[in-house]
């Protein structure tokens, strides 16, 4: 399940009120967000093995877990056993087919034969009337044994779908991390009991993060998708200045939130928008950010 981290803008009230060096505001502010993912658990059982710190940075199908089996493998073998025991009954009904069906072939040689004869004038009607009997009454075995493997297959079709579940049962116990990225949170500890649908961890790609700004309709005009702007973030004594990237905006205007403006302020609507900015290892999610239109884009 994928879920927006996405931080109260607290701080925009703050930086609102900064101003760069020469006196300019900035063209937005806002805070730094990243799409976080919460992976949680698809077997039921005790973690035999989980590593998944905070802090820690992990690959794309690394193993980060594994959840006892033991139950699943023993219920898998009496299922293999069921099946070889099914496997043997249809084993003779399928014997008794063969059987059958050879000497249908001999009967059906022989009703050839007598045909021929009869044109022959070497052989008579009854012979033929006689093989003919016969070749029905084989025809009818044959439906017969056959009526009785269909019930057969059918258990060994349904024994083999059990074993493919318990088999995903097993591949699901083994817990790959499904994206890269950073652990946010961890949720659970090694030797506890986990269940389907439990979180086991929340991880985010912090390679590239997301400052989401307000700007006014004004403003709007200057701005599109893809635009270059420049993103700058307080790094002690001065502004820390990225690239930043003009990923998403608003298709539809909104109040300006209520924590960072004036009663009479609120009444205005604005668009939130998002912006890239590909991160250095600087950039924390829910730190403020301000963003400056480049005056070439204006």
């Amino acid at each position: 399940m994928k879920i927006p981290t996405i931080f109260p803008a607290l701080c925009i009230g703050i930086l609102m009120l900064s101003c760069s060096g020469n006196g300019e505001k900035a063209d937005g502010y806002g805070n730094f967000e990243a799409t976080a993912t919460i992976i949680s658990s698809e077997a039921n059982g005790k973690l035999l093995f989980f590593n998944a710190e905070e802090g820690l940075i992990l690959e794309k199908n690394t193993i980060v877990g594994v959840v006892d089996t033991v139950q699943l493998s023993l219920k898998k073998d009496q299922l293999l056993a069921n099946k070889t025991s099914v496997f043997s009954k249809s084993s003779n009904v399928l014997s008794q087919r063969e059987v059958i069906k050879e000497q249908l072939k001999v009967a059906v040689k022989d009703q050839n034969r007598i045909k021929n004869l009869i044109k022959e004038n070497a052989a008579t009607e009854k012979q033929l009337d006689d093989i003919n009997g016969k070749i029905d009454i084989l025809k009818q075995q044959m439906r017969s044994v056959e009526t009785q493997n269909a019930p057969i297959v059918n258990e060994v079709k349904s024994i083999e779908v059990q074993i493919q579940q318990i088999e995903d049962q097993i591949k699901k116990s083994i817990i790959k991390n499904p994206v890269k990225g950073t652990v946010l949170v961890k949720y659970a500890e090694p030797n506890e009991i986990t269940s389907f649908g439990k979180p086991l961890y929340k991880i985010a790609d912090l390679d590239e993060m997301e400052l989401r700004v307000y700007i006014s309709e004004t403003q709007l005009a200057n701005l599109k998708i893809g635009q270059e702007v420049t993103v700058r973030v307080d790094s002690g004594d001065s502004m820390k200045s990225y690239k930043g990237t003009v990923s998403w905006i608003a298709e539809s205007a909104e109040f300006t939130p209520k924590i960072i403006q004036t009663k009479e302020e609120r009444i205005n609507l604005v668009y939130a928008i998002k912006v890239k900015v590909k991160n250095d290892g600087s950039l924390k999610i829910g730190m403020p950010g301000e963003m400056w239109i480049n005056n070439e884009n204006q």
